[in-house]
């Protein structure tokens, strides 16, 4: 029996490489686990591990950018399960090739969208849970992007800059508090994307799905009671 025992996660990106190694790290701990994706079918191959007690539960055909949609799935999660104690924002999105100067309105609304709304929509739905505990935890993932800007990268970086200083807001609006908000920096993940987009690459120093799934249980974990407000690398 682990602390995540019957603990209620929410994860969204929930379908992607990295959304799947995190739902099958807190379901080995017993969770209670709701994945947010946003097509049809694309998780019904997640289940726990056969000597876990955890339990999930799919939402999908979900945007997790539009507020009334997320609104609709925190109802879901209160029904079937109650309220929520850790919120896990892995949703994102990538765009290359546009300088500064030519990034289209379309790339740049998308971005923000997908980097930085999905977490201001998982705060708004679910912190209330959260408050009314007065205890939780809250994880997004950055990237390094997020620390310093890139050429033909402007609308990603700035994206994903805003989610980490919505990170350090949130957590500043909630210190004193036994709810943390911090958020992983990891390297370059090792996807089988990734894989096929730079098939040349050294892959020496990507880092597995699973370690920043790891990463991330211990930014959920009651380990973190003075930990606030971090944004911690993930790399080799």
């Amino acid at each position: 029996m682990t602390e995540f025992n019957g603990k209620i996660v929410v994860v969204t990106g929930a379908a992607g490489n990295l959304g799947r190694a995190v739902i099958q790290a807190f379901l080995g701990q017993g969770a209670t686990v709701f994945g947010l994706d946003y097509k049809t079918g694309r998780m019904a191959d997640i289940r726990p591990p056969d000597d876990s007690n955890g339990t999930f539960f799919p939402i999908d055909n979900l945007d997790v950018t539009n507020q009334a949609a997320m609104e609709k799935a925190a109802d879901n999660v209160h029904q079937l399960a109650g309220p929520a104690d850790i919120l896990v924002n892995c949703l994102g999105g990538f765009a290359y090739g546009e300088p500064v100067y030519e990034t289209g309105q379309e790339t740049w609304e998308r971005m923000m969208a997908i980097n930085a709304g999905s977490f201001l929509n998982l705060s708004r739905c679910f912190m209330p849970d959260l408050l009314v505990k007065g205890t939780g935890r809250v994880v997004a993932v950055a990237a390094g992007a997020s620390l310093k800007g890139g050429a033909k990268m402007g609308a990603y970086s700035a994206a994903k800059a805003a989610l980490l200083r919505l990170v350090e807001s949130l957590a500043t609006e909630v210190s004193g508090t036994d709810i943390k908000v911090n958020c992983v920096i990891p390297g370059t993940i090792d996807t089988p994307q990734n894989r096929a987009e730079m098939p040349n690459a050294d892959r020496s120093k990507w880092v597995p799905t699973e370690a920043v799934a790891e990463a991330i249980l211990f930014l959920a974990s009651s380990g973190v009671a003075y930990v606030n407000g971090v944004a911690l690398p993930v790399k080799v």
